[in-house]
Parts: structure tokens; C-alpha cells; sequence
């Protein structure tokens, strides 16, 4: 056998791949698996993002995997600890020898002829170009572009003598100490890194368009520290997980079904938190709970910032860049030794690879999910994708044991491909996320798979209506079109399925 012929390749050595190999190594040991990392180290987004405080916007008793509970009285991990957690995990379960770091896929070719995908890697420390093949490909590669995050243009931006920085470009070893910090955005991101420069910068301010819905949650979750201290550590870490999957999941059903009295609490909720002396309209949303994603905050470090004095906050548009700083619409000026444009990210699928059947290019944005885990008409390929609304890795461990039901269900009946079909018309013309209203999102929408009318193509986001799907409806399903594993000679090239 080809060294690089495998069973099952993975794309993405973050958070989605090492799960979903450690669920693939521990329930089908017998495949002959490996990940393929662009990076030269696990950790994927955890290890990208190097900005100050950087930190899960879930608690991480239902973000970390189900297989290894988080133990950690910590209710949002760090950075740092993330990716060592990540790390730690992939050599618990052998994963850390199956990895091939330096790899970027260019592309992924199905072949009809051999039933293979076809994989062509640039190793991009040598230049070299690495060629891999696969029974089954499976998809870990998050939804936005590692290379660049969005970054729109400022009038005015080349007279500014400061530094200016995009998080996802974060400088090694930078000195804000002192300094007077703007950040434009109003996101995760900034919400994170302006307590966290907070602490020795001059004053960071957080200038935005328009304000987000954030709230504050518990910085240690002293219940479950003190539950096991009575019971065996994993029953306890077993019930908070329980709680917190369903607490979110209420939260966000809450949000959707009573928008404006979530809306009041959650105001009231921020009202205490920064105190009277600071104008509500900073932290006002005009949009509805979960038209775009909540803002976490542990002990509520950003309004604690702001009433203290260490942090403001200025609403308003940008006229232009200066040299001393950012003129706003309305007259004022901000002073800045430094800008970070927390702007957001670029949406980007597979990594950005090109997906092909038998050398005709795949449009994914024009096809649909199966169960949000396989690609409409495509074969033996699963993407994995998380949650938006509660934590990414529940979707990832369901969709990883979904796979693991379909891989032992094809060899116990001799299968060798597998691809769903469409044949009632079920595609809309809205995106699997339109739902949300997030500016990254929006701008971006048009890349990614449609919206399906009704199970199993359409994309719920909901936890138990997703595992009442995948884990325990019958695998064998009429949308489903097996091909039974050849005995003698290969079939020959056939039209692909598009």
C-alpha cells in the first residue's frame, strides 16, 4: 500500500479534527487514518489567535470534548490552555503520530474510475507539491480564512503615524504599556481585548458602529469545584455539562421565541454591571437577541474596565484616520498610539480548497447538507460544522459518532461509497446561516451550502433534535445511494454527480 493511501484523511488538526479522529481511532480502529494540518502544530484556531486575552466565547464544560471533560473550574479557557488542551488530548489518544504538519490542500479530486478522492498538498516550508489518496475525506476546517481577516478600508488610514494591527495579525512581543489603544468593533473579539490591554495600556477605547448584546458570566464555576469534592470528579463535570447544554440551549430558545423581554433582561443584566455613570446607549443593541451572537464576558471583566475608568466607549461612525488618531462623523477625535481593527473574519470553506468529481469542479454553495454532516450528491465526503448558537463542539461530537455509525454500517454490508441525493426539490435560496445577522456572515453568505426545506436538509442548530438525528434514527435511508464494494476489475469512469 502507498504510504499516503489511507482510509480516512482529515483535514485540520484544530478543536473539529482531533475530536473527530479521537471518536474515529477509539470506534474504528481498524481504518487506517490520518490528519493533514496546514500549521506546524495542533490547535488550530487556538493556536492562530495570539491576541491579548484571547479565550473561548463558550464555557468549557460543553465546548471541550465529551470524551475528556474540561477539569478546570475555569468557566472560559485561555488561549494557551486551549490549544495545550487540544495538544494533550490528541497524545491521550494517539492522535499526535497520524498528524502531517506543513500541509495546505490546493485541492480534492473524487474519482469515479478508483473510488478515491484524490488529494493534491503544497508543503509550503519546501515549496513541494505531496499527493494523498482516501477512501473517505472528512472536512475540519472551521468557515473562515486563516490568512486574512476582514479589513475594510479607512479614509484617511495611510496618514496615521501609529501602529496598527488586525488581531488575527497579532506582533509578537508587543508593548502597549502605557499607550493610548483604539479598537474598532464591538464583537467577540474586541470584548476580549479590551479588558485585557486594559490593564496596563494608558486608556483603550471601544469605538463602534453599532453595539452588541454582552453579558457576564461566572469567571470560575465554584458549584461543580465544590461537587467534587462529594461525588467522583466525572460524575460532577458529567452534571454541569448536562446543565450548561441545556441552560444555553434555553437561553437561546428564550431569545428567539421572547425577543423583547430577553432583551429587557439581558439590558438589566448590563445596567448593573457598568453602574449608572455610563450611557446605556453604548451597550444597546438595535437588533434582537440572536440575530447575531452573544458576547460572553467572564466576571464581567469589560464593565468592570469601563467603570473603572481604564475603558470607554464611543459609538459613532468613522470620518477618517488622522495622523494623532481616528476623526469620528461627529467631531470628536480619539487619540491613538495604536488602532486594532477588530473587524471581523472572511468567511472561507474547506480551507479553501478546490473540491472536483472526476475533474469538474464541486460548487458547494449550490448544494446541500445531509444531516449537516455529508454534501449533497458528493461521495464519501463529511464536513464538519458546529454550532453558532450554543457550543461548536456538541455539533462536531454528534456529527464524529454520526460517522462512525455510517463507517460500520457500510462494512458490515460491503458498502464502499456513500452519497445523499436530493430528489425532491428541497434546496432554497437562502445559506445554511442566514439566519444570522452578523456582519461576516452576511458578507460572505453566498459561499456557503443552501438551506434545505425540511430533515434531513435542513440545518437546525438544535442539540437534541440533531442527536435524536444522528445518533439514533436508522443509518440506511432511501436518501442515501450506496455503492456495494467491487469484486473484480474497477467499474469504468463514469458522468459525475453533480
Amino acid at each position: 500500500m502507498n504510504n499516503n493511501d489511507y482510509d480516512v484523511l482529515i483535514i485540520g488538526a484544530g478543536l473539529s479534527g482531533i475530536g473527530t479522529a479521537c471518536h474515529l481511532s477509539e470506534e474504528c480502529p481498524e481504518k487506517r487514518l490520518a490528519i493533514l494540518e496546514r500549521r506546524d502544530c495542533a490547535g488550530g484556531t487556538w493556536d492562530l489567535f495570539r491576541y491579548p486575552g484571547i479565550r473561548s466565547d463558550s464555557d468549557m464544560l460543553s465546548y471541550g470534548y465529551r470524551f475528556r471533560p474540561w477539569d478546570s473550574p475555569k468557566v472560559l479557557a485561555d488561549g494557551a490552555a486551549l490549544r495545550q488542551y487540544i495538544q494533550d488530548t490528541a497524545q491521550a489518544f494517539g492522535i499526535d503520530d497520524k498528524i502531517h504538519f506543513g500541509l495546505k490542500i490546493i485541492g480534492a479530486d473524487w474519482s469515479t474510475a478508483d473510488r478515491r478522492w484524490h488529494l493534491t498538498a503544497l508543503h509550503e516550508a519546501s515549496g513541494s507539491l505531496r499527493t494523498y489518496r482516501c477512501k473517505h475525506l472528512v472536512c475540519c476546517t472551521g468557515y473562515y480564512n486563516h490568512d486574512e481577516g476582514f479589513l475594510p478600508s479607512f479614509a484617511g488610514e495611510e496618514d496615521f503615524k501609529g501602529l496598527r494591527i488586525h488581531p488575527q495579525h497579532w506582533p509578537q512581543n508587543l508593548d502597549y504599556t502605557g499607550k493610548r489603544v483604539v479598537v474598532i468593533g464591538s464583537g467577540a473579539t474586541a470584548a476580549t481585548l479590551i479588558p485585557a490591554m486594559a490593564q496596563t495600556a494608558g486608556h483603550v477605547t471601544m469605538l463602534q458602529r453599532s453595539p452588541s448584546y454582552i453579558y457576564s458570566l461566572p469567571a470560575e464555576d465554584k458549584l461543580t469545584a465544590a461537587l467534587t469534592h462529594l461525588m467522583p470528579p466525572r460524575w460532577a463535570y458529567a452534571l454541569a455539562r448536562k446543565r450548561n447544554i441545556l441552560m444555553y440551549r434555553w437561553v437561546y430558545v428564550a431569545c428567539r421565541r421572547w425577543p423583547t423581554l430577553m432583551r429587557k433582561f439581558l439590558l438589566s443584566h448590563v445596567r448593573r454591571q457598568v453602574g449608572p455613570g455610563v450611557d446605556m446607549r453604548h451597550f444597546t443593541p438595535a437588533y434582537m437577541p440572536w440575530d447575531e451572537r452573544l458576547c460572553a464576558v467572564p466576571g464581567g471583566d469589560l464593565f468592570k474596565a469601563v467603570r473603572q475608568g481604564k475603558a470607554s466607549v464611543a459609538t459613532d461612525r468613522i470620518e477618517r484616520f488622522t495622523e494623532r488618531g481616528i476623526l469620528l462623523k461627529s467631531g470628536q477625535h480619539l487619540d491613538a498610539d495604536i488602532i486594532v481593527t477588530a473587524t471581523g473574519l472572511k468567511l472561507q470553506l474547506l480551507g479553501g480548497l478546490t473540491l472536483s468529481v472526476d475533474g469538474v469542479p464541486y460548487p458547494v454553495n449550490e448544494h446541500l447538507t445531509y444531516k449537516g454532516v455529508l454534501l449533497e450528491n458528493l461521495p464519501n465526503l463529511a464536513w464538519i460544522f458546529g454550532y453558532t448558537n450554543i457550543s461548536w463542539t456538541l455539533k462536531v461530537s454528534l456529527s464524529a459518532r454520526y460517522l462512525c455509525r455510517l463507517f460500520k454500517f457500510m462494512d458490515r454490508h460491503g458498502l464502499e461509497t456513500v452519497a445523499p441525493i436530493d430528489d425532491d426539490g428541497n434546496a432554497l435560496n437562502d445559506g445554511i446561516m442566514d439566519s444570522m445577522k452578523s456582519g461576516y456572515i452576511q458578507r460572505d453568505r453566498q459561499i456557503l451550502p443552501r438551506q434545505g426545506k425540511a430533515h434531513p436538509w435542513r440545518v437546525l442548530m438544535n442539540y437534541s433534535a440533531d442527536k435524536q438525528m444522528l445518533l439514533k434514527d436508522p443509518v440506511e435511508d432511501p436518501r442515501l445511494t450506496f455503492q456495494p464494494l467491487r469484486q473484480a476489475q474497477p467499474a469504468p469512469r463514469t458522468t459525475a454527480l453533480l
